[in-house]
């Protein structure tokens, strides 16, 4: 680079004697907008959509949902059942973390042993009023008759707790001991309860964690996709579907499905949402399962789909499909997460300060 002349060189010498440092004019420049960036930005879009909405559908809880969906948010450490499961165990459990799914499925056979001895003794006593010996089938709840797989593991701080998991580093053959998720998204999972040998259709498997988390159970034969051959021992179908992606539409502008370049797209979700549902209802046996699931608080995108998609089966394809009750996971993990109790179908998890997972969206179906 030539050294400055002239009139230049005489005002670099001055400043110099004054002990300052000229600013080279390089650095010099006005800030200009690209002309194709939004003037708007989605995620701003997105959350005057979801005060629109959902301050109508939830009330006075919207505001305390509202601020758990822009803060951070909370996740579990989901045990690698392939790797050294045991000590992984441990090492979570000495920072204060507890396996929540172990917790429930404990707290479920107790009340279960409960209501066996309730049981008894209700048979004791009219077995001894004198009766004819004929007693009418003793009713039990949901509750009671719960179950929840113990095989995968979980682990997240108590509700309240806002410490973090560290990121896993894997062992020397790559494999890592734990991965970092929504602990809410193991919910539609554990309302699949699969059993050893069943066959899973996860018809919606991308980007892939309630897959991983299938084969964590080590209960399912899997093949992945929609042109599966699924044969005759096909039982359970996932099908978790895309969606407004709720917290992320409010907090990460990449691939927000608020810009306005995909207005069209997120119009059509309902749609695409229904037509994958019954694709899964129809690929289901019948006694089959179908588990239903969206990271939305939209009731456009959950029941309305859930409602629409029955009707369908009934109308057109003269197909019966039964809404199974999960009432019961409210009181199993009513410790981790924070439930509405205004679903008229399936579960919905809301995030909140104290327990921020989710949003998450299930529904449960069985084809008669």
């Amino acid at each position: 680079m030539a050294a400055p002349s002239g009139r230049a060189a005489v005002l670099l010498r001055r400043c110099r004697v004054a002990g300052l440092s000229p600013v080279p004019r390089r650095y010099l420049y006005k800030k200009k907008w690209a002309t194709t960036a939004p003037r708007i930005p989605a995620t701003r879009l997105a959350l005057h959509h979801f005060d629109t909405t959902y301050s109508l559908q939830l009330q006075e809880l919207w505001p305390a949902v509202r601020s758990a969906m822009l803060c951070e948010q909370k996740y579990g450490a989901l045990l690698n059942s392939f790797a050294c499961a045991d000590l992984t165990a441990q090492r979570l459990e000495l920072l204060g973390a507890t396996d929540f799914i172990s917790e429930a499925a404990r707290r479920a056979r107790c009340w279960q042993e409960d209501a066996g001895v309730g049981v008894e003794r209700r048979k004791t006593s009219l077995e001894g009023s004198g009766r004819d010996g004929t007693t009418a089938p003793i009713e039990t709840s949901p509750l009671l008759r719960a179950s929840v797989s113990s095989n995968m593991k979980c682990y997240t701080f108590p509700r309240g707790d806002i410490s973090r998991f560290h990121p896993a580093w894997p062992d020397s053959l790559g494999i890592l001991s734990y991965y970092l998720m929504d602990a809410a998204s193991l919910l539609p999972i554990l309302a699949l309860n699969v059993q050893p040998g069943d066959l899973v259709l996860d018809l919606c498997a991308a980007p892939g964690g309630k897959t991983l988390a299938l084969l964590q159970t080590g209960a399912c034969g899997k093949r992945r996709g929609p042109k599966a051959d699924v044969g005759s021992a096909l039982l359970q179908v996932l099908v978790d579907v895309p969606c407004t992606t709720d917290r992320h539409s409010v907090m990460e502008e990449e691939n927000n499905i608020f810009h306005k370049m995909r207005t069209k797209e997120r119009q059509m979700l309902p749609m695409l949402q229904l037509q994958l549902l019954m694709a899964g209802i129809l690929a289901a046996k019948p006694e089959g399962e179908v588990v239903y699931s969206t990271c939305s608080l939209s009731q456009l995108q959950n029941e309305h789909v859930v409602e629409r998609a029955i009707d369908i089966a009934e109308t057109h394809f003269s197909i019966t499909v039964h809404v199974e009750e999960l009432s019961h996971f409210r009181t199993l993990f009513q410790d981790t997460f924070c439930f509405f109790s205004g679903c008229r179908l399936g579960e919905l998890v809301l995030p909140h300060l104290t327990a921020n997972f989710g949003p998450m969206y299930f529904c449960k179906l069985r084809r008669a």
